[in-house]
């Protein structure tokens, strides 16, 4: 029988899944309906008490929900990985991020800096105080919730910007010009867990099927990201 699943999923794996969530619905005959916010809101909402069938979000809280009593423990699948990725506007002079140093100059020139309120802005946030910069950088740090970053670095509100490499790529108006240098890059796991009060348990799990089949990884490759 044809059911519906309700998912609530963070933007990092929104490109893979915009185009393989039709794709299950076709093979399975299910429906999925989604609903989108930022990772804040997800678990205070998902700690408050909505209800959902399966929750698609970065990795470590997954894990911070089985221990919350809100996924069930065990069903944790790795979907994708993802690394930060830096972006300028269009036409922009690019800066020099081949190495940890440049990346830091870089980082010291910038005239305004602009990183999400998710897991990407809360690494950073972390690295630029282990860096030693993050008293020079934070009069000129914005940080939004809910937005996508290249959409600000387009419009010009910053110089230079950083999401996951997945989120930044599909934004028009911006230069993508590369990830952040592998010494100071920060690989994200972005996962799905099965709520313990799912009201379509198999279901889900037949969707999570999908998501983390052989079939399903050249369209996350395509998007940015490597498979879980």
């Amino acid at each position: 029988m044809a059911r519906e699943i309700k998912v609530m999923a963070s933007a990092a794996f929104d490109e893979a899944y915009k185009v393989l969530t039709p794709a299950f619905e076709q093979a399975s005959g299910h429906k999925v309906e989604t609903i989108r916010a930022p990772t804040v809101d997800m678990m205070t909402r998902l700690k408050g008490g909505e209800l959902v069938d399966l929750v698609i979000i970065a990795g470590y809280f997954i894990d911070e929900l089985i221990a919350a009593g809100v996924i069930v423990a065990g069903s944790r699948a790795d979907l994708a990985k993802s690394g930060v990725g830096v972006a300028v506007r269009a036409g922009a002079p690019q800066p020099d991020i081949s190495s940890a140093d440049a990346f830091k100059r870089a980082l010291l020139t910038a005239k305004s800096i602009a990183y999400s309120a998710g897991p990407s802005g809360v690494y950073l946030a972390g690295l630029f105080e282990r860096m030693g910069i993050a008293a020079d950088l934070k009069p000129k740090i914005k940080q939004f919730k809910g937005v996508p970053i290249g959409s600000v670095v387009a419009r010009g509100e910053a110089e230079i910007g950083f999401q996951q490499v997945s989120e930044l790529l599909p934004v028009a108006g911006i230069d993508y010009i590369g990830p952040l240098p592998a010494e100071v890059q920060q690989i994200t796991v972005f996962s799905a867990g099965l709520h313990v009060n799912a009201r379509e348990p198999d279901a889900a799990k037949a969707f999570v099927t999908f998501l983390t089949a052989p079939a399903a990884i050249p369209v996350i490759e395509k998007t940015g990201m490597g498979p879980g």
